[in-house]
């Protein structure tokens, strides 16, 4: 049985660091969704990214293991050099298939996963970005009711990836980065 709370899931690569750490001072404690982050990031990546992370914000912030339960208010961080997939219990599963866009983890792949499990009660945030990951994602997000939002292509330090989905169409709203934060804590109220 699926796990019913609702779900935000924010895919990034080049330049999207900065705007997380923007980001995760504004959102709301206690936090009624669960958040999951795709960063296009290496493999040797170490925890330094869960404690930069867990200095900007009260939420509980971890690195995704295989079989974790989603919980609200909490924020799970895909592992480098692995999918990230959720299951129909609530669970989260890793896989080590083959890259797609060049990128393990890809976002797409988590957006598309979420998108068949969450539908309307799913909101998929694509941040700055070199390549086209998370796109085709969003549009399984939007066919399946999901809400699509992605940064600002004007303030993305590389704006390839937002600006490929506004172009490819479906997207619900074009957000600052000073409007994610609120634009969450608005989707997670009225999804309550």
């Amino acid at each position: 049985m699926m796990n019913p709370l609702s779900l935000v899931v924010i895919g990034g690569s080049a330049g999207s660091l900065e705007v997380l750490l923007q980001m995760l001072p504004g959102l709301d404690v206690p936090l009624a969704v669960a958040i999951i982050i795709v960063l296009h990031r290496k493999s040797y990546a170490d925890s330094v990214l869960i404690d930069l992370f867990s200095s900007r914000t009260r939420l509980l912030v971890k690195e995704v293991e295989e079989k974790d339960l989603l919980q609200p208010g909490t924020i799970y961080l895909a592992p480098p050099d692995y999918h990230l997939l959720l299951e129909s219990n609530g669970s989260l599963s890793l896989d080590y298939s083959e890259k797609i866009n060049f990128s393990r983890p890809s976002i797409d792949v988590t957006f598309s996963s979420a998108a068949r499990l969450y539908g309307p009660r799913l909101l998929a945030i694509l941040l700055s970005g070199a390549n086209a990951d998370g796109v085709l994602g969003l549009h399984h997000v939007h066919k399946m009711g999901g809400m699509v939002a992605v940064q600002d292509p004007n303030s993305a330090e590389v704006r390839y990836m937002p600006q490929q989905a506004v172009e490819q169409g479906g997207v619900d709203k074009i957000l600052q980065v000073k409007e994610i934060a609120p634009f969450i804590n608005k989707f997670a109220a009225v999804t309550r």
